[in-house]
C-alpha cells in the first residue's frame, strides 16, 4: 500500500518527537520484575496515532516494521461481569499509555464456531502494540460460559484475569433494563422485572432468569478456581468505579505490574452526564456511549429485599474467596 501524505507527515513527526523523549514508563515484565529495556511514555503515545492508522489500513508493513509493532495475544482479559461496567474498566485502562485494547468483544473463547477458528483468528483480533506493552481485551460473557476456563488456561496458564462486579441485585435489574430497552427499540413488550426474578409458583428467587444466576458470583468463580489460583484474578469494584475511579484503577495497576501512570487529570466528572469522562490530554476527551448509565425501572421494594437476603450468603462466600469485601447490604 502506497504511503499517503498523512503518514509521511506522522513519519515525520516520529523524527521530531523521538528528539524531544524524555518521561520514561518502566514496564514490569509478567514475573513481576522491571525489564530492563524502558519505553518512553511519549513514544508509547505516539505509537496511539500510528495504531489508529494501521486500523484504518494507511499504513504499510515498513511502518509496523520500523516501530516494531506486533498483535499479541491478550495478557490479561476482562472476563466480566455483564453490567458490572466491563466497558468503563477497558476504556479507563486504556489510559495508560502501556495498555492497549481490543475495541470490540472478540468471543473467542465463548462462542464454537469463533473458537474453530483457531488462536491466530483470536491474535489478528487484537490491536498492533509495542511488544512490551500489554494487551487486554474484554468479554464478559467469559465469565459465565462453562468452557471458557480450560479454554483460556490452554493458550496461557499464567493469564491475568479481571472481574468487575456490582452489588448483584443492581447488576440484576441492570442486566433486565438493557434487555428491555432492546425489547422497546423493536416494540416488542417484555415482563416486569419482578414476574422474571421471584417465581410465581413458588414465590421464592428464580435462579433459572439468568439475570438472578449471573450476580450468584461465588457459583461461577469456583468452576474458573478449578483451573487458576485465586492469586491470577483481580476483583474491581464496579460501584466504587462509578463514584470514585481513581482508587480502583490504581489497584488495577498494581496488579498487572504497570507503573502508576494514570492520574486524577485523566477523570474528570461531567455533571450532564452524571459519570466520570476520560482525558487523555489537553485535547482529547472520550466520554462513555450515551447508552451507559441507563435509568433502571422502579422496582417492588418487597422484591429487592427478597433478592437481597437471598444473594447475602453467597456474598459472604465470594468475599471470603477473593480476600475483599464490598458495601453491599
Amino acid at each position: 500500500m502506497v504511503v499517503g501524505v498523512p503518514e509521511l507527515g506522522l513519519l515525520l513527526e516520529w523524527q521530531t518527537i523521538k528528539l524531544q523523549l524524555q518521561p520514561i514508563c518502566p514496564i514490569e515484565g509478567r514475573s513481576g520484575s522491571h525489564i530492563s529495556e524502558q519505553i518512553p511514555l511519549r513514544t508509547l503515545q505516539f505509537q496511539r496515532g500510528l495504531l489508529h492508522e494501521l486500523r484504518k489500513g494507511n499504513a504499510m508493513m515498513e511502518q509496523i516494521r520500523l516501530h516494531n509493532l506486533v498483535q499479541q495475544l491478550p495478557q490479561a482479559i476482562i472476563i466480566g461481569v455483564r453490567k458490572g461496567g466491563t466497558r468503563a474498566l477497558l476504556e479507563m485502562l486504556n489510559l495508560h499509555p502501556a495498555v492497549v485494547k481490543a475495541s470490540q468483544e472478540v468471543h473467542f473463547f465463548d462462542n464454537d464456531p469463533n473458537y474453530a477458528k483457531g488462536i491466530e483468528w483470536y491474535r489478528g483480533k487484537m490491536p498492533f502494540s509495542h511488544p512490551h506493552q500489554i494487551t487486554i481485551e474484554k468479554s464478559p460473557a467469559y465469565f459465565i460460559t462453562e468452557e471458557v476456563p480450560e479454554r483460556i488456561f490452554k493458550m496461557n496458564s499464567s493469564i491475568k484475569l479481571l472481574l468487575i462486579v456490582r452489588e448483584p441485585t443492581t447488576r440484576a435489574v441492570s442486566d433486565y433494563t438493557q434487555v428491555l430497552e432492546g425489547k422497546e427499540r423493536k416494540n416488542k413488550t417484555y415482563y416486569k422485572f419482578e414476574k422474571l426474578a421471584i417465581d410465581p409458583n413458588t414465590c421464592e428467587v428464580n435462579t433459572k432468569y439468568k439475570a438472578v444466576r449471573t450476580s450468584i458470583y461465588t457459583k461461577h468463580l469456583e468452576k474458573w478456581l478449578k483451573y487458576f489460583p485465586v492469586e491470577q484474578f483481580h476483583v474491581v469494584d464496579g460501584d466504587r468505579l462509578i463514584t470514585d475511579p481513581l482508587p480502583e484503577l490504581q489497584l488495577v495497576e498494581q496488579f498487572l505490574n504497570l507503573p502508576p501512570r494514570i492520574s486524577q487529570f485523566n477523570l474528570y466528572f461531567n455533571a450532564t452526564r452524571g459519570f466520570y469522562c476520560l482525558r487523555f490530554n489537553i485535547v482529547f476527551n472520550k466520554c462513555l456511549a450515551g447508552s451507559k448509565g441507563r435509568i433502571h425501572p422502579d422496582v417492588d421494594p418487597s422484591v429487592v429485599t427478597k433478592l437481597r437476603k437471598f444473594f447475602h450468603p453467597f456474598n459472604q462466600k465470594f468475599y471470603q474467596i477473593i480476600g475483599r469485601t464490598f458495601n453491599w447490604p
